[in-house]
């Protein structure tokens, strides 16, 4: 079965950081393109930052350039978010994606994604 699984969302001061975890059952990461995207309140889900299969070539969109970090866990078939000096409007729901393409390109858009996490809420007030 497969099973895609965020954790780390949280409240955070702007300025502050949160690591968002991203745990996949019954597929192998490394394979596979991943993709972080945000859905705010009344907004449409975007994406934010991919990692190709193999770790290699991060894509980021510019807003968080400089501030987010997407890296993987081979061993433990995790994909991380590392987001610093967090914004306000950082703040929505962040959702794991899984292309489950082997070895296919990351990707922006939300439909070329195969599966998908439930979503961690990430909160960012003073």
């Amino acid at each position: 079965q497969m099973q895609v699984v965020e954790s780390g969302g949280g409240s955070m001061q702007p300025g502050g950081s949160l690591r968002l975890s991203c745990v996949a059952s019954g597929f192998t990461l490394e394979h596979n393109s991943i993709g972080w995207f945000r859905q705010g309140p009344g907004k449409e889900r975007e994406f934010v930052a991919g990692i190709q299969w193999g770790g290699t070539n991060p894509y980021y969109i510019d807003s968080v350039k400089g501030r987010f970090i997407v890296s993987r866990d081979s061993h433990k078939n995790k994909v991380y978010l590392q987001m610093n000096s967090l914004k306000s409007e950082d703040a929505a729901v962040y959702y794991c994606a899984i292309r489950g393409v082997p070895f296919g390109s990351i990707a922006l858009r939300t439909d070329d994604y195969a599966y998908w996490g439930q979503g961690t809420q990430v909160t960012v007030s003073s």
